[in-house]
């Protein structure tokens, strides 16, 4: 008796089990029965979520935080429509995804039916490659080419539509994954790098900028070796938080908030910017290059994009802590220190400092950073959501490694850290992860803490509590001198989260914020913390940096 064909879902199943995937983030649909039923039966935990979008963001931070790519997968129609926003973030974010729907069946894909959408085409401009499997002996090399494609420099993400008639026709014998090939890191070239030396040798000032490349490249412990050993400051995006710690006397903190604010004067002082794993996305560079004027090495895997503030004296296409070793070790200069860079970390650490002694109710934003600070440790993860708060805490959090701090700031999504934070768990489970979020973005995904206390990932959400979608308040004030349509109401938090089963607080004193955290992040569930916050802090800040200059005084 002849065994049994295989359908094309299981054929799925074997390449992802082949690339190495561990989980899959989603929601079924009728159209992927066998698809959800084939993962049910292999190597591979299916992550039920709450929302597409949710297992869209899940994907998302397990790929940024394990350089895998990430897998969610949803059913045709209004499931992949839901996907589109985490794939769009993650291809942003230069993070690997591969998202995977239902399609309708080829036979009635040619005219109008039920639930079809051209998704293909909807997804295309989003992601590295979007495609439709359209025939079962596909397969195998639709999804190397998918993963390989996810995971090479620069990552992103891919999607691929399974039509319903082929995800459950039988798949030919013969069809198999096909091996997995890595491409390894190149060196450098010899004569960019003669160039690079060249005017490394010959600069005054040179300041180093770490990206999010040098962070997911695992290239922090090299731009260390290369910043002591030619001694000059560092700086990093709010990507690349964590890969100069910010305890380091070369660092300067991260750049990217806005023209004035004290990181910006390093460049300003600058003669030379070593761009180290650099991404337009991540912020436009005429914040740091406003003259257009300063000579930039790019070190990337792949070349830089091109932009007028951003124009490259020398790239170096190569492993990017490869080529600082090897830059390094040509440059035997070292330059003179200068008091502007100690001035900007005086700044820097004398602000969360008043924040960390300020007693007001609501609590200033910086008593909330330096309190989120204290109660983690150097390897926990906090996932900052998009608002007022991303700019404090991307200015302020002291971060010391990398992929600890994780912001989204390629295509700066709100709402992408509560389900965020259960990937991280099953990501890195031995770190403590906390969401600082605000209120607006929080009840946009809320409902993923059923998802959390179901998977059994603990986590603890700060909600950063105005009533208001602050950031946009902020940016009114400041252009038309007040904000309009910005304010709404908020639930009882501390009931809505013990209605999933959670715990609950309330901070009702700024000396509350700090045992309050250690005590949840302690505890092996999902706690939700209500915390009161100022924002007239946020216009303060700015007439602050506006009386700065290059003197820094």
């Amino acid at each position: 008796m002849s065994e049994p064909s295989r359908t094309t879902a299981e054929l799925i199943v074997e390449c992802l089990e082949n690339e190495g995937v561990t989980h899959v983030f989603g929601i079924p649909g009728e159209e992927n029965i066998r698809f959800t039923e084939a993962v049910s039966r292999s190597s591979i935990e299916y992550v039920l979520t709450r929302h597409e979008q949710g297992a869209s963001f899940m994907a998302e931070v397990y790929g940024r935080l394990t350089g895998r790519a990430g897998v969610c997968s949803a059913t045709l129609g209004p499931g992949a429509i839901n996907l589109l926003l985490g794939v769009a973030d993650a291809t942003t974010n230069s993070t690997p995804v591969v998202a995977l729907s239902a399609q309708v069946g080829m036979g009635r894909s040619y005219k109008e039916s039920h639930q079809s959408i051209d998704l293909v085409s909807m997804f295309a401009p989003a992601t590295k490659w979007s495609a439709l499997v359209a025939t079962p002996g596909a397969v195998p090399e639709m999804f190397r080419k998918a993963f390989k494609l996810a995971q090479t420099e620069r990552p992103g993400a891919v999607y691929l539509a399974v039509p319903e008639d082929v995800e459950e026709a039988a798949a030919p014998a013969d069809a198999s994954p096909l091996p997995v090939n890595v491409p390894r890191p190149e060196d450098p070239s010899a004569a960019q790098l003669d160039r690079a030396v060249e005017i490394l040798c010959s600069a005054r000032n040179p300041i180093l900028l770490a990206g999010h490349g040098a962070a997911r490249g695992g290239a922090a412990e090299a731009v260390r070796r290369f910043a002591e050993a030619l001694d000059i400051p560092v700086a990093t995006t709010f990507h690349g938080k964590g890969v100069m710690p910010d305890d380091h006397r070369l660092a300067l903190g991260a750049v990217g908030f806005m023209r004035h604010d004290y990181v910006n004067f390093g460049f300003d002082q600058a003669d030379v910017i070593v761009a180290a794993g650099y991404e337009l996305q991540e912020f436009d560079p005429v914040r740091i290059n406003p003259g257009g004027d300063t000579k930039i090495i790019h070190i990337h895997r792949f070349p830089a994009e091109v932009d007028a503030h951003y124009d490259v004296a020398v790239g170096l296409q190569a492993d990017i802590g490869g080529a600082l070793d090897a830059l390094a070790a040509r440059v035997t200069r070292t330059y003179p220190s200068s008091p502007g860079h100690e001035r900007i970390r005086e700044l820097l650490f004398a602000e969360l400092d008043r924040g960390r002694a300020d007693d007001r109710f609501p609590l200033a934003p910086a008593r909330i950073v330096a309190d989120t600070r204290a109660a983690m440790r150097s390897d926990d993860i906090v996932l900052v959501d998009t608002g007022a708060l991303k700019m404090w805490m991307a200015r302020l959090y002291p971060t010391y490694e990398p992929n600890t701090c994780l912001i989204s700031n390629g295509l700066s999504t709100m709402a992408w850290t509560v389900p965020g934070a259960i990937a991280a768990k099953i990501a890195r489970p031995a770190a403590k992860v906390l969401v600082a979020t605000g209120d607006g973005a929080f009840l946009m995904n809320s409902q993923e803490i059923e998802t959390a206390l179901r998977v059994g990932t603990p986590m603890v959400i700060l909600i950063w509590d105005d009533n208001a979608y602050g950031l946009i308040s902020w940016k009114m004030d400041l252009e038309i001198g007040h904000n309009v349509e910005t304010h709404f109401g908020n639930p009882d938090f501390v009931a809505y989260a013990e209605s999933f089963g959670a715990k609950g607080y309330r901070i009702t004193a700024a000396a509350e914020l700090l045992p309050t955290l250690r005590t949840a992040l302690a505890d092996d569930t999902v706690s939700v913390i209500a915390c009161p916050v100022d924002y007239s802090a946020n216009s303060a800040l700015i007439a602050a940096l506006g009386e700065l200059d290059e003197s820094l005084s």
